[in-house]
């Protein structure tokens, strides 16, 4: 266990029994999103293995006799057809191995999906799916002790993303008021690091004027958003 395919036979099983099940999960990964319980390493490959034996069944089922001739290359006591035919051998395996697998998982997905209630990003997260797209804005956060911290969000700032804990750098500070409302900007300010564990509301606001948004540095200590 552990160690690499020294053969070329361990090396056909290896890909035989993993290759189709990975291109499978991973397709079904990109469109439907990370999952809890498939996070852990043992259950990825556990999962893509049964997916793998569940389509080299359809194969052998479907195609048996074309893949043992590809395979043993014509000849009953040779099994080099992949050496006499590498241009037809590569083609089946590209279809076999990762165009068919990634097919079954984008239907698995559709009809999953029509299945649901209701729709599912395949965003990981509320955080990312907040600051993914997010244009220039305002930003207030509320804390554990219920004092303010605020700022703006701009070009020079940033948002961490799944698996990463959440957390924001502003690019400018803001003083703020009591009851959260944004008092100015404070001069010389290099930025603001905040935690989402350490808060317990982050809202986003828009500039409250109509023209472009700009960077607090460039703007009237006059705008206020809130």
């Amino acid at each position: 266990m552990g160690q690499a395919p020294s053969t070329p036979v361990q090396l056909f099983l290896l890909v035989l029994f993993v290759l189709p099940g990975i291109s499978y999960q991973f397709v079904r990964e990109r469109l439907r999103g990370p999952v809890v319980r498939e996070s852990k390493l043992g259950e990825r490959i556990l999962r893509a293995v049964t997916a793998s034996v569940v389509l080299d069944s359809v194969y052998a089922i479907a195609l048996g006799p074309l893949l043992v001739r590809v395979v043993r290359g014509g000849a009953a006591a040779r099994w080099d057809g992949v050496v006499r035919q590498p241009r037809q051998a590569g083609l089946l395996a590209l279809v076999l191995f990762v165009l068919v697998p990634a097919v079954a998982a984008v239907g698995v997905s559709m009809w999953q999906r029509r299945r649901l209630p209701a729709r599912y990003r395949a965003t990981p997260s509320a955080w990312d799916h907040m600051f993914r797209h997010r244009g220039s804005c305002f930003v207030r956060v509320r804390l554990k002790d219920g004092t303010w911290a605020g700022g703006w969000y701009g070009s020079g700032s940033y948002a961490t993303s799944y698996p990463e804990p959440p957390e924001l750098f502003l690019e400018s500070v803001w003083r703020m008021r009591p009851d959260g409302g944004f008092a100015g900007r404070v001069e010389n300010s290099a930025g603001l690091h905040v935690r989402a564990a350490d808060a317990d509301l982050v809202e986003l606001i828009h500039p409250t004027r109509a023209e472009p948004a700009t960077p607090p540095e460039d703007r009237s200590a006059r705008t206020d958003p809130a």
